[in-house]
């Protein structure tokens, strides 16, 4: 790994373990709850942490909030500022990626409650691990617990608003798109358009990516138009970025996860949606599997038959390809939203994805 990125991650790796330890203390308990019954004990705390800090610890790629580094010091870059002011722009840049890797750690707790899937990084998932109810009470949490590290900042309250009204509004995306796949994957015969299911993605997936891109350049110094024009490009990255995904799962299977797992759950992903594009008449055919794979498990024949189906027609291919080439022409975009892709930042931005990409 680049040994640049190597020195932010360590950065937001301390924040992130600041305002989510593995046990409660003192500062912690009246920074996130303010004055509270003197009979709430560490176990009452662990109902909401260990559920959250387990999947926190068990790794993920933390591009992210990387990302939102990197825009920051790009937008600051851009304003002509010293290298003082750069580094004040990453130190606060710093302090806010709680909101997107706890949002992204959240809601990765209720995906696999409504996806009832079996695994996450490699463990039993959250629900499966501490139960259903704490599981949900928890990444709920998290998502709100996230904002606490808004509190910090030294900002004037308008300034604030304008972090939390940024957060909520992703937030809600990200539940709009999330209902559109649960609607999907609920009714096996419903079939969605390409559109559809892109606009799904822009919500439920990209707009975490949206999010860092607009959290960074606000924190950089970048005016809100800017941030919005960047937030297009970084949507549809993490869109490119969900589509590699869904042709892993289809192809060698995603780290901690099994292949075909999507068939189980019965996920229109675009493979599926390009094939039935060529092949409208495999229409029930693809219904009865799914239907047969989601009553009978990962190991149902259902699942390798469905995968030989959409790889021989080339839809995963195609995929593929559309996927790799949403990232690159985005990417650099968002490296050349403030007109010069050469500074050291967008370099780096651009390098990040290239590296991602060369991961999947």
């Amino acid at each position: 790994m680049n040994s640049e990125f190597t020195l932010r991650l360590q950065k937001i790796e301390g924040v992130l373990h600041t305002y989510l330890p593995s046990q409660s203390n003192e500062d912690w308990r009246n920074f996130s709850f303010g004055t509270i019954d003197s009979c709430i004990s560490e176990s009452h705390f662990s109902n909401l942490i260990t559920p959250c800090k387990s999947l926190l610890d068990l790794g993920g790629k933390r591009w992210r909030p990387l990302l939102l580094v990197l825009c920051a010091e790009m937008a600051a870059e851009s304003k002509k500022s010293s290298q003082n002011e750069i580094n004040l722009a990453v130190e606060k840049a710093c302090k806010i990626t709680p909101l997107v890797e706890f949002a992204h750690t959240a809601s990765l707790i209720h995906d696999d409650i409504e996806d009832s899937a079996d695994t996450r990084r490699g463990q039993p998932c959250a629900y499966i691990t501490y139960g259903l109810d704490v599981a949900l009470n928890a990444g709920t949490w998290l998502i709100f617990e996230a904002l606490t590290c808004i509190k910090n900042l030294s900002l004037s309250d308008n300034e604030k608003n304008l972090f939390y009204e940024l957060f909520l509004m992703e937030i809600r995306r990200l539940h709009l798109g999330q209902a559109m796949d649960i609607l999907w994957h609920r009714n096996p015969a419903l079939i969605p358009s390409v559109q559809e299911y892109t606009a799904m993605v822009r919500n439920k997936t990209g707009t975490l990516s949206r999010l860092a891109v607009k959290l960074g350049l606000l924190a950089g110094g970048a005016s809100v138009s800017e941030c919005e024009k960047a937030g297009v490009f970084a949507e549809d990255i993490g869109t490119g970025f969900q589509i590699i995904d869904d042709v892993i799962n289809l192809t060698t299977g995603n780290p901690g996860k099994k292949r075909g797992d999507d068939i189980v759950e019965g996920k229109k992903s675009l493979p599926v949606l390009l094939h039935l594009e060529k092949h409208p008449e495999d229409s029930e055919r693809l219904t009865s599997l799914f239907q047969k794979a989601r009553a009978e498990g990962i190991e149902s024949s259902a699942v390798e038959e469905a995968i030989a189906l959409l790889s021989g027609s080339g839809a995963v291919d195609m995929a593929k390809e559309q996927g790799n080439e949403i990232i690159a022409k985005n990417s650099a975009a968002l490296a050349s939203v403030f007109s010069n892709p050469e500074s050291k930042s967008a370099l780096l931005i651009k390098e990040l994805f290239e590296s991602l990409q060369k991961k999947k």
